[in-house]
């Protein structure tokens, strides 16, 4: 199938999930998701309509925003786990970051940001399943957290982002979401710093759940480019 036509099944799903929930198509964004995607597979994705691509990993961001600088309007959000070293990198040529859980990046990305005259807006990463493995701040951490992000300037704090527990229960997953939703309840509440609009939950395996449960951008990458090729032994 192609690009095209994966993404108008990918769009078609979200407006279904909308109704269904009775929410408005148009609340809720899609993030194509490009890691291990060819350039061009984006070009393609890019005429069918894309105009932000997430992107895990720094180095394949800046070698694909090179070889689409071409493109007008095309912005890049960083979705991957975010090392201090590749702070440059991503002030440099991101518009948004999803992936912030520590005040040591933050602190970073401010002074890499100030340097290049650029503000970010930012997702902060909550730990919503609880998994060891997994990046993001446990859920009662994250108001302290933010309160102290008032203290960077260039870094516009839209709201939170999480992967929920990898599972086929349902019922699973959605506590997952609903944790995310009682996040940001009392980060309002609280009157914390920052907007706390965006609720980016949801990929290719749960994004019509996370629909359900109140999601603002859903990560979508299989469901659009196909399976990843496997990784080299």
């Amino acid at each position: 199938m192609s690009i095209a036509g994966a993404l108008e099944i990918v769009r078609a799903r979200i407006e279904a999930a909308c109704r269904g929930a009775g929410r408005e198509p148009g609340e809720v964004r899609l993030l194509p998701i490009t890691k291990t995607v060819a350039a061009q597979r984006l070009r393609d994705a890019y005429a069918a309509g894309c105009r932000r691509f997430g992107e895990n990993r720094v180095q394949e961001l800046a070698a694909k925003a090179g070889e689409l600088a071409d493109l007008p309007e095309l912005s890049w959000a960083v979705v991957g786990h975010l090392q201090t070293n590749k702070a440059k990198v991503v002030a440099g040529l991101a518009s948004e970051s999803q992936a912030l859980d520590s005040l040591g990046l933050a602190r970073e990305l401010d002074k890499r940001l100030q340097a290049a005259g650029r503000q970010l807006d930012v997702l902060v990463e909550v730990n919503s399943s609880g998994e060891d493995s997994k990046f993001g701040l446990p859920p009662q951490e994250a108001p302290d957290f933010v309160r102290h992000l008032a203290a960077f300037d260039t870094l516009r704090v839209k709201g939170l982002m999480t992967l929920a527990l990898p599972s086929p229960d349902p019922v699973m997953v959605g506590a997952c979401f609903d944790r995310m939703r009682q996040v940001q309840r009392r980060l309002r509440d609280d009157g914390c710093p920052g907007s706390f609009d965006e609720l980016s939950m949801g990929m290719s395996d749960d994004f019509e759940l996370a629909i359900a449960h109140g999601a603002t951008c859903v990560r979508i990458g299989r469901a659009i480019f196909g399976e990843r090729p496997a990784p080299r032994p």
